[in-house]
């Protein structure tokens, strides 16, 4: 098994519509979402998580535990900001909707790999200080159903 960086491979985009109802988005869809690779710092969460039961018994000690309900991790990406363009910040304005695609492998067609997360712009709002780094702007994302995982990129 080939071990691989990232930075590089993996592809962050986003797409206003995907028709199907399991979140499989076509090659078109994928062609015509926008790639936010390039200026995203730093990604968080868009992961699940389970929220375990503890089922403890009277005839033991050991506190056993079962699955529980699935959430979404908190999630955001963290982008560039520029000082001219604000396509971020109108793109992803708070209250949009749409879908997070996360090609892990890269984008290419038979690539496995996709996770296509269902989301909402939470907030969208620059984090200002001081330090002595480039600008950056941080959108929150409530990830409203259940993403799809570990799809593969379709063939034309």
């Amino acid at each position: 098994m080939a071990r691989f960086n990232r930075k590089g491979v993996t592809k962050i985009l986003f797409a206003e519509t995907i028709a199907s109802a399991t979140y499989m988005p076509t090659l078109v869809e994928i062609t015509g979402a926008t790639d936010y690779t390039k200026q995203i710092a730093a990604v968080d969460g868009f992961s699940i998580e389970n929220q375990e039961i503890e089922t403890p018994d009277m005839e033991s000690t050991f506190v056993a535990k079962i699955p529980g309900d699935d959430s979404a991790a908190d999630s955001s990406l963290t982008f560039y900001e520029d000082d001219v363009d604000d396509t971020i910040e109108q793109d992803l304005a708070k209250g949009t909707t749409g879908f997070i695609l996360i090609a892990r492998k890269g984008k290419a067609s038979s690539t496995k790999g996709l996770d296509v997360y269902p989301v909402r712009v939470a907030s969208n709002s620059s984090t200002v200080t001081a330090d002595n780094e480039a600008a950056k702007l941080m959108v929150k994302f409530s990830i409203t159903d259940r993403p799809l995982l570990n799809a593969t990129i379709p063939t034309a």
